[in-house]
């Protein structure tokens, strides 16, 4: 690579690695599936690191077509007893008591009834090891250290949707109750890049437990078998916010990557994520906005919050940012976006994509709000294309070529009616402005649809820092005055 790269080891991320094979995968259909399908071929360990767990979740919604139990709590212990030499890890964030998971995470006997059975080969932890406020919101799973996943999905319930997004289905129910479309994004790798995500899981291990889990070494296929590799001996990179912690520095590669991207931009800048809050970011791309020659941004993001506090908070916040990079766009290169099914309801959009021309995409777990730069536990993998090197073209295809999947996914379009506006108009946004219509499309974000979106939890440091606070009185405070305004 020249020296212009965007991935620097110790910068911008924590290592540059190769996959044998890097695939992404669009939509927690496709992931559930193609997870269960390499679990099913797991001979040594199985790890999940999660926000979030659910052993009700089913893998796959209508017709199963893969063997074993669909949900994954019986699933695994199907696993445990198929293969004697099997354990399982399951590491989650803390975010409720763990009496909770009695009847919650296993669903069909008592966390203390499958420990007597099945302690030995099953470890389950809770990960407590973070500063007062922040969370663990990683979401890797690795199978045998040979296969890994990584992006924006849990295995837990009221995430399986398909690419359709489709208004109205019966299929999309989770404990007797329907929800809403929902939109995410996650990439599949293998070889020594699979390694790496297994040395940072096993790593989160070690924290929150004080236990050191070895490597191990697979002498077998664990690729999921229908699942294509869209690239083949790419260098990955893994790029990690990790808080201060006891004798650990803050590791912040995802905001020095973000900035370094942003910058870097030429021509395109397309960004999925779930939110808009952190002012670093929005300064970047205001700062390129007012170019007269800069790139274009397309954002695509969710209509509201998910919940109450995210309305209050992040959607607050959101308004802020949006006027200003609205009033940055003097030269009219901006455009953001909600996608809304075939009958108008909006889909929540919980992916974390960046995509920098031909040149760069990432997917992972971090949002663009301020904790995801130096609060929480994030981890992205990354694909760089050098821009001098002729045997990259297959790279910088792979990244526009994602890019234009899930545009044209939003837009409910083929993708060669994407590439052929983008051909006549040169411009992704032209692309987008002339294709938006009727049925499932993208909606744009204007002054009028977050008139009411302002708040006084806006850019409060309580509730979104974006590192360990010195104070925390003098925070409480501040989320107080902000309460009172």
């Amino acid at each position: 690579m020249t020296d212009d790269r965007l991935l620097t080891e110790g910068q911008t991320c924590w290592q540059v690695t190769c996959a044998d094979q890097f695939a992404p995968i669009i939509d927690a259909a496709d992931y559930f599936l193609h997870a269960k399908a390499a679990m099913l071929r797991a001979q040594h360990r199985i790890m999940l690191i999660a926000w979030d767990l659910d052993a009700r979740m089913n893998f796959e919604r209508g017709v199963k077509t893969l063997p074993g139990p669909n949900q994954l709590g019986a699933f695994l212990y199907w696993m445990l007893w198929k293969r004697p030499a099997l354990e399982v890890y399951l590491l989650r964030s803390n975010l409720r008591l763990l009496p909770a998971f009695d009847g919650i995470w296993y669903g069909f006997t008592p966390v203390s009834v499958v420990n007597q059975i099945s302690s030995k080969r099953i470890h389950f932890a809770v990960d407590g090891a973070h500063p007062i406020g922040s969370v663990h919101h990683q979401k890797i799973t690795v199978v045998d250290d040979a296969v890994a996943f990584c992006g924006g999905i849990d295995l837990t319930v009221d995430r399986w949707d398909t690419r359709e997004h489709e208004h109205d289905t019966r299929i999309r129910r989770t404990v007797r109750r329907p929800y809403g479309p929902r939109h995410d994004v996650m990439a599949a790798v293998d070889g020594a890049a699979a390694r790496a995500l297994s040395e940072q899981a096993r790593a989160r291990w070690h924290t929150a437990t004080g236990e050191n889990v070895e490597p191990v070494e697979a002498k077998h296929v664990a690729w999921p078998s229908k699942l294509e590799p869209t690239l083949r001996h790419v260098d990955v990179g893994i790029a990690r916010t990790l808080p201060e912690l006891d004798d650990r520095e803050e590791v912040r590669e995802v905001e020095a990557l973000n900035l370094a991207a942003i910058a870097a931009a030429r021509h395109t800048i397309y960004l999925e994520n779930q939110y808009m809050a952190a002012r670093r970011i929005a300064d970047a791309l205001a700062a390129r906005l007012r170019e007269a020659d800069g790139p274009e941004v397309v954002i695509v993001l969710p209509r509201r919050g998910n919940n109450r506090l995210e309305q209050e908070t992040m959607d607050s916040a959101r308004h802020l940012l949006l006027h200003e990079l609205w009033e940055a766009d003097q030269h009219g290169r901006l455009g953001v976006y909600w996608p809304e099914t075939d009958g108008g309801a909006p889909i929540y959009v919980h992916s974390k994509v960046m995509v920098i021309d031909d040149r760069l995409l990432r997917i992972g777990s971090s949002n663009f709000n301020n904790r995801s730069l130096g609060f929480d536990s994030e981890c992205d993998v990354v694909i760089e294309a050098d821009q001098d090197r002729a045997e990259h073209d297959e790279i910088r295809c792979e990244v526009t070529s994602v890019r234009n999947q899930l545009v044209a996914e939003h837009l409910g379009v083929a993708v060669d009616e994407l590439d052929e506006a983008m051909r006549s108009s040169g411009s992704l946004l032209a692309a987008v402005e002339a294709l938006r219509g009727e049925g499932k499309t993208l909606q744009p974000f204007t002054e009028e649809t977050v008139a009411d979106e302002a708040g006084p939890l806006a850019e409060n440091d309580l509730m979104d820092p974006d590192h360990v606070p010195r104070s925390l009185t003098r925070s409480v405070a501040r989320f107080i005055e902000g309460l009172r305004r």
